[in-house]
């Protein structure tokens, strides 16, 4: 099964992971995509949108048109959530058309710290 983390990290702490990675040659064994703070990851994981990606998950590529079928939403409002995920880097433009959330699974994780 193949799974992505999204994750809340500091720039600073998400550039480090990766020189270390790039230094030791060995990479992440889970896929992960990091926002900045809790509130960007909310911006971009609307309801709506992660309903999307979960009608998504493990489908392979597929047009926006039969995403909004899956979701039972109209096709215009649905090409709006795919930008935004596509812009954010959590959707992929499938190869020959289409989009793809190529995850099977899906794991947040944020910390929230007393003030």
């Amino acid at each position: 099964m193949k799974t992505v983390i999204l994750d809340v990290q500091a720039p600073e702490a998400v550039m480090s992971d990766f020189v270390t990675a790039w230094k030791t040659g060995k990479a992440q064994p889970t896929a992960r995509i990091s926002f900045a703070t809790p509130e960007l990851l909310w911006k971009v994981l609307t309801a709506k949108r992660w309903e999307l990606l979960k009608a998504l998950c493990g489908a392979g590529p597929v047009s926006i048109r039969e995403a909004a079928r899956r979701v039972h939403r109209d096709v215009k409002a649905v090409h709006g959530d795919i930008t935004a995920l596509l812009n954010a880097g959590v959707q992929n433009r499938a190869e020959g058309g289409g989009i793809e959330f190529p995850y099977d699974a899906v794991k947040v994780e944020f910390l929230l710290r007393a003030a």
